[in-house]
């Protein structure tokens, strides 16, 4: 079995790499995360010297099932850290993980100047390839950078034009989710020269509301602002873009978003994925996790008798299709399992009231209504033993 993954030349050891976030804000962070087994990783996104960051404190806030977090926003900002700093530990880095992959988050102002310099900096302090932060959906906007730049098909393309000029290692651009289309974007991406691509960026939110004093979270001081959502909540949007992109283009991609099991990662590698980003889940459970993930990878892989990632990588995508070329000539009637039935009665209150009346109780007893049921699966979904399944059809010759 191989758990290696070629992108745009990086030969990654695993499939597991670490996004541009707080865990990789620092030299020390990366290091110790390289120690614990992650491939590579993306820096915390690097600025100019001139450009002034200043974070408002405190800046998370997180939905929680229980003491699980399933949602996370925040909206703090670039690295604070000079590019002196980064230049030292960078080259560091190289020395010590020669087989890690260093790949450089980079964000400029609104001129060529400034993204080219950045760029050529990136590339002489070693980074082994340059992702563009084009997606972060707070703070930066307002400066008309960020997602205010991966919005904007005409800026993108340009700004992806100054820097692929400017270097000779592969360049990235990371698109946010926040756009009517993300394969617009992507393709002024690819017009400007790109790469690779990585998707998604946090989606812009507010998780929630103080009710006691009517201010939305994080509170600062009797205020707050939007941010950037992350999490198991938003991995169905990193989905749905890792699959557009697969089938719409033809870079290869790193998939990222809501990250936090290996089945997570799987799920983004049969769509299509390269390789995958993880940040919240290790902002919450620590670098340690990556020990799970390899091993449910290659339990994974075994099972399924799969050599390598070639051979499933976007068969998922393929699968998908038009709404129209759905078959609907069938309804599958769910069956039941009644050594699992409960007779807790949940089925009957969603099909009655969210459904199509189909499921009742008889003499005690689930009874589905096979002339009433419509097949959408609804009592599936709310059973609590999962005694109710939807069958299987194999698609008609």
């Amino acid at each position: 079995m191989n758990l290696e993954s070629n992108f745009c030349g990086l030969k990654l050891e695993n499939p597991y790499i670490l996004a541009s976030a707080p865990p990789t804000a620092s030299i020390e962070m990366i290091d110790r995360a390289f120690e614990a087994g992650w491939a590579g990783v993306v820096t915390k996104t690097i600025k100019p010297d001139y450009m002034e960051i200043k974070d408002a404190s405190p800046r998370f806030h997180a939905l929680k099932e229980g003491n699980r977090v399933i949602g996370f926003e925040n909206f703090e900002l670039v690295s604070k850290m000079d590019l002196a700093y980064w230049e030292k530990g960078i080259k560091e880095l190289r020395d010590k993980w020669p087989t890690k992959a260093i790949i450089v988050s980079i964000m400029g102002d609104c001129n060529e100047e400034s993204w080219a310099d950045l760029a050529k900096w990136a590339q002489k302090a070693g980074a082994q390839a340059l992702e563009l932060n084009f997606s972060c959906p707070h703070g930066m906007p307002e400066k008309g950078v960020g997602a205010a730049i991966g919005q904007n098909a005409p800026i993108t393309e340009k700004i992806t034009r100054w820097v692929c000029d400017a270097v000779e290692i592969p360049v990235i651009v990371k698109l946010t989710p926040n756009v009517t289309s993300v394969v617009t974007i992507a393709e002024a991406a690819i017009r400007g020269g790109a790469d690779a691509l990585a998707a998604i960026n946090t989606v812009e939110s507010l998780t929630g509301v103080d009710l006691k004093t009517l201010t939305p979270y994080p509170m600062v001081q009797g205020q707050s602002t939007l941010g950037g959502f992350s999490g198991p909540a938003v991995k169905p949007i990193g989905l749905r873009v890792i699959s557009q992109l697969a089938r719409e283009t033809d870079l290869p991609l790193s998939a990222m978003g809501g990250i936090s099991t290996w089945a997570d990662a799987m799920e983004y590698i049969a769509l299509g994925g390269n390789h995958v980003q993880v940040c919240t889940e290790v902002m919450v459970s620590g670098f340690g996790i990556i020990k799970k993930m390899l091993k449910g990878t290659e339990d994974y892989m075994n099972e399924m008798g799969f050599k390598s990632f070639d051979d499933f990588r976007g068969v998922a995508s393929a699968k998908l299709t038009a709404h129209h070329s759905l078959q609907k000539t069938e309804t599958v009637i769910p069956e039941l399992n009644n050594d699992l039935c409960t007779k807790c009665g949940k089925c009957v209150t969603a099909c009655r009231d969210g459904g199509y009346q189909a499921i009742s109780f008889i003499d005690k007893m689930i009874n589905i209504s096979e002339d009433q049921c419509d097949g959408c699966a609804l009592c599936t979904l709310v059973c609590p033993e999962k005694a109710l399944t939807m069958p299987l059809k194999e698609k008609s010759a």
